[in-house]
């Protein structure tokens, strides 16, 4: 069957791979996210990255800085800057035990995946995080690479 024409594909899920490699993730956390209805387009049609992207709060309210949204081609209006923050909503008892956990040495909060929800709502996975160091760095290379040659041996055999 030939797929139509018109309709364009719509991104489930935009991840952002680097993150669990670079960072040992804590906690996770679900967070909506303010934005204006070209920008959900753009996500929609999958032109958004969350690599080198960071939650930080201001002010009592969350704020996702550094995340690309490319514009929406069709987009009459003025354009937006496509790394522009933006404002992460959560309830104020969340606010407050995220800013308690950040107050820690050495924890940020860095977002692991955006993705719609079943009302169609944009939602964003907010991870807990701790740097790693090189060595295990090191370490996770090593392990993913064992699981690697083990499905490989399976598969022959």
């Amino acid at each position: 069957m030939s797929k139509k024409q018109g309709k364009p594909e719509y991104v489930t899920a935009i991840s952002n791979r680097k993150a669990r490699f670079e960072y040992e993730i804590l906690d996770t956390i679900e967070a909506g996210i303010e934005l204006l209805g070209s920008e959900v387009k753009s996500v929609r049609l999958g032109k958004a990255s969350l690599s080198e992207s960071y939650a930080m709060i201001h002010h009592g309210q969350v704020w996702l800085e550094n995340m690309q949204i490319t514009p929406y081609e069709h987009n009459t209006l003025d354009t937006l800057e496509p790394k522009r923050s933006r404002r992460l909503l959560l309830h104020k008892a969340e606010i407050m035990r995220l800013q308690s956990k950040i107050s820690e040495k050495g924890l940020t909060l860095i977002p692991l995946k955006a993705y719609f929800n079943k009302r169609g709502v944009l939602k964003i996975e907010l991870g807990l995080a701790r740097g790693k160091k090189l060595y295990d760095k090191r370490e996770t290379i090593k392990n993913r690479d064992a699981k690697r040659q083990l499905q490989q041996l399976r598969k022959q055999y």
